[in-house]
C-alpha cells in the first residue's frame, strides 16, 4: 500500500537543499532539470507539497531535443508561453477527434453508464485522476488523458447525447467530444494525489534503464509529480536535485526498497539512491482489454464468499491477462467502472474466468477449474454488509450496524462462508486456492501463479503495471470502516470461529495450506 506524500517527515522549509547535481549520471526517460523558480501558482494545486526545497542556483544546460514543451508552462518563469491547455477555462468544449481502439491517446482511466452519463460525470472522474482532458464516446463512455487526439473531426460527426444528459454532445462510435478539465474543483477527499512508495537503489544498468538528464535547480516534490503526471507517466523519481519520470521495469521494479533516510542523507550518500512517487495518472501499459479470440477451451470460475474481493481480483485478472472476465450475475455498477464482460451472457466462453458465490455440486460440476478466493470471514461479513447497504463503494451507517438486520446478517451469512469453500473442495475437478490476505501481501508472486494457472503468458512489465495499478476504482470513499473488533459480539465470535477451524481442518485434508495463521483461533 502507498502512502500520501504528505505525511512524509520531511520538513516544510523552502529552503531544504535537495542535494548537488551528479556529474556523468543518466536518468529515466523523460527526466527533466531546467533553471528557474518553481512558480507556485502554476502547480497543480491538488498535488500535496512535500517541500524539498531548491538546489544552489546555477547556470545549466537544457537539451531541446528532449525538452518537453508542456514544462514550460510548468516550471518557467511566468513569462514563458503557456501550453495549450492552459489558455481553456474548466469545462470548456475542445472539440470532436476520432480516437479508438488500442492505440487511443485518451485512455487514462475509462468507465461506462449506458443510462445515465454526462458530461459533469465524465470530467469529474477524470478531475479526480488529475487528468486534464476528459472524452465522451458513443453517448455512454468516458476516457481521460493529458495529451489530445492528433485526428480531430468535423463537429457534426460527434452527434450522440450522452443518455442522462439531453441535449449535451457525447461523441459518436469511433468520435469522442473532448472537454478541458485542468482546474476542475473536486472535494478534497476524491481528488487523488501523488503517493511515496519509497526509497530505493539507483539501478545498477543506469544508461541501459534512464535517459540523458536535463538540468534543472529549485526542484521540490510537488513540481516532480506534477511534471511527471502531466506527461502521463505513473512514477515520479527524486534524486538530488534531479527529477525523473518512467515506468516501473524489471530493472527498476521497486521491490528493494530501503530506508528513507538513505535518500535523505549528505549529497554524496544520497547519489545512490532515489525517492519514488506514484503520480495520480494511470500505468496504461496494462489497460487495454478485450474478449478471449476464440471461445475458451477450459470453463474456469473465479470463486468466492461474498465480501471476499472478488471485484478486486477480476480487477488484477484483467490487467495482467487482458481479457475480460465474466459474471455469474449482472451488476451495472461494474460494467459502468469497466468490467465489459459483465453483460456478456455468463457461459459464453469469452472471458478468461467467471465470477461466482455459488456453491452446491451441480453449479460447481459446471466449471472445468476455478480459482477459490477465500478470505477471513470476519472482514468478509464486514465488507459485504457494506455492500448491502450502501454499495461498492460505500459505508453501512451507525443505525445500520445497531439495527436486528446485522446480528440476522451474521447467523445467515457465516454458515454459508463455510459451506461455499468446503462444497468447491469437495466438488471443485481442479482448483488453485488464493487466500486474499496472501493476495495483498505477495502480490506479484500471486498474481504470477493465477495467471499460470489459466494458462495465459504476460510479460514481467505488465505485472509491474497491475502492481502500480493495484487499487483501480475500488476504493471506499467517506465514512469509516467499521472494524470486527467493533462489530461482533462474544456469541458471534463463537460461532464464527467453529466455523473457520472447520474450514481450516478441510483444507488440510485436502493437502493444502490451512487458512492463514492470523485469524486462525488459537
Amino acid at each position: 500500500m502507498f502512502s500520501d506524500i504528505s505525511h512524509l517527515p520531511f520538513p516544510r522549509a523552502e529552503a531544504t537543499p535537495l542535494g548537488t547535481t551528479i556529474p556523468g549520471q543518466s536518468l529515466l526517460a523523460g527526466s527533466w532539470q531546467q533553471p528557474g523558480a518553481v512558480p507556485s501558482s502554476r502547480l497543480n494545486s491538488q498535488t500535496r507539497h512535500v517541500p524539498r526545497a531548491a538546489c544552489q542556483k546555477r547556470s545549466c544546460s537544457v537539451k531541446k531535443d528532449i525538452w518537453w514543451p508542456e514544462a514550460e508552462s510548468l516550471l518557467r518563469a511566468p513569462r514563458a508561453p503557456p501550453s495549450p491547455s492552459s489558455t481553456l477555462p474548466p469545462g470548456s468544449y475542445v472539440g470532436c477527434f476520432q480516437d479508438s481502439g488500442p492505440a487511443r491517446t485518451l485512455k487514462g482511466v475509462v468507465f461506462y453508464d449506458l443510462r445515465k452519463m454526462t458530461v459533469a460525470g465524465c470530467q469529474e472522474a477524470c478531475a479526480e485522476w488529475s487528468y486534464v482532458f476528459a472524452g465522451l464516446q458513443d453517448g455512454t463512455e468516458c476516457y481521460c488523458g493529458n495529451r489530445l487526439p492528433k485526428r480531430s473531426s468535423g463537429a457534426q460527426e460527434c452527434n450522440r447525447e450522452c443518455r442522462g444528459e439531453k441535449g449535451s454532445v457525447c461523441g459518436a462510435p469511433g468520435r469522442l467530444s473532448v472537454y478541458h478539465v485542468g482546474g476542475l474543483l473536486l472535494g478534497s477527499s476524491r481528488r487523488r494525489t501523488s503517493t511515496y512508495r519509497g526509497c530505493f537503489p539507483v539501478p545498477s544498468n543506469l544508461t541501459a534503464t534512464l535517459a540523458t538528464p536535463l538540468s534543472r535547480p529549485n526542484l521540490t516534490v510537488d513540481s516532480c509529480c506534477q511534471l511527471c503526471s502531466s506527461q502521463e507517466f505513473p512514477l515520479a523519481v527524486v534524486r538530488g536535485p534531479e527529477c525523473f519520470c518512467g515506468f516501473p521495469t524489471p530493472s527498476f521494479s521497486l521491490q528493494d526498497a530501503v530506508d528513507a533516510a538513505l535518500c535523505a542523507g549528505s549529497p554524496e550518500a544520497a547519489a545512490n539512491y532515489c525517492a519514488v512517487y506514484q503520480t495520480p495518472v494511470q500505468d496504461t501499459r496494462c489497460t487495454d482489454r478485450s474478449f478471449l479470440p476464440a471461445k475458451a477451451q477450459v470453463f474456469v470460475a473465479l470463486s468466492s464468499f461474498p465480501g471476499a474481493g472478488n471485484t478486486w481480483a477480476r480487477h488484477l485478472i484483467e490487467l495482467a491477462t487482458g481479457f475480460y472476465t465474466g459474471s455469474y450475475y449482472f451488476d451495472g455498477t461494474l460494467y459502468n467502472k469497466g468490467f465489459k464482460g459483465e453483460k456478456d451472457h455468463w457461459r459464453s466462453r469469452r472471458t478468461i474466468c467467471v465470477k461466482t458465490h455459488e456453491s452446491g455440486r451441480r453449479e460447481i460440476e459446471m466449471f472445468d477449474a476455478a480459482i477459490l478466493l477465500i478470505r477471513n470471514p470476519y472482514r468478509s461479513l464486514v465488507a459485504e454488509f457494506n455492500r448491502k447497504c450502501a454499495g461498492h463503494l460505500g459505508y453501512a451507517t451507525d443505525k445500520n450496524w445497531k439495527s436486528r438486520e446485522w446480528p440476522d446478517f451474521v447467523t445467515s451469512y457465516a454458515s454459508w462462508w463455510s459451506s461455499h469453500v468446503l462444497d468447491w473442495l469437495k466438488y471443485g475437478k481442479r482448483l488453485l486456492v488464493v487466500h486474499y490476505e496472501d493476495l495483498r501481501r505477495s502480490l506479484l508472486p500471486k498474481l504470477r501463479e493465477m495467471v499460470a494457472f489459466l494458462n495465459v503468458s504476460v510479460t514481467e512489465e505488465r505485472l509491474l503495471c497491475v502492481e502500480s495499478n493495484q487499487e483501480g476504482s475500488f476504493r471506499r470513499l467517506g465514512g469509516r470502516a467499521r472494524e470486527p473488533e467493533q462489530a461482533f459480539t462474544a456469541e458471534m465470535r463463537e460461532l464464527i470461529d467453529g466455523y473457520i477451524r472447520t474450514v481450516d481442518r478441510a483444507l488440510r485434508d485436502r493437502n493444502w495450506n490451512g487458512l492463514p495463521t492470523e485469524y486462525v483461533p488459537r
